[in-house]
């Protein structure tokens, strides 16, 4: 989850246990050190016919194209069979089984603006590595 999202949702960041456990995968072959953890109610769908879960959030305090990234821990809690061909989740419940789905377009909105921050941040960090080498190289004067 990002902090943005956080402070979105009125929760102040003093909400969060520390965590010592970096993770990766969020950009390319960088890892990323959370801001804390924070457990919070999920729940899908409405008053007839739902399924709440108590998940644990990292939070991160970089840039978002979503809100949350939900994982394989969310995933086993609720039980869920991912369906990515329909960009569908299915989850049981006590009344039926609880399909949530997204569209192509938003999901593609998503992966060009993900995309374009990964490229952003990877950018800054060789600016940041050439300005470092130029200045190392630069005669003392």
């Amino acid at each position: 989850m990002y902090a943005k999202t956080l402070d979105e949702m009125g929760i102040d960041q003093t909400c969060l246990r520390p965590t010592r456990a970096p993770f990766h995968g969020i950009v390319p072959g960088k890892q990323a050190m959370p801001l804390g953890q924070i457990d919070l109610h999920v729940t899908f769908r409405d008053q007839f016919n739902y399924r709440t879960e108590t998940i644990t959030f990292e939070v991160v305090g970089f840039s978002r194209t979503f809100h949350a990234i939900l994982g394989c821990p969310c995933y086993a809690k609720f039980m869920v069979v991912p369906n990515y061909t329909y960009l569908e989740l299915k989850i049981p419940s006590p009344h039926g089984v609880i399909t949530v789905g997204a569209s192509f377009q938003h999901a593609y909105e998503c992966e060009v603006e993900c995309c374009g921050h990964v490229i952003a941040i990877v950018a800054s960090g060789e600016l940041a590595a050439l300005r470092e080498e130029v200045t190392d190289e630069a005669p003392d004067t």
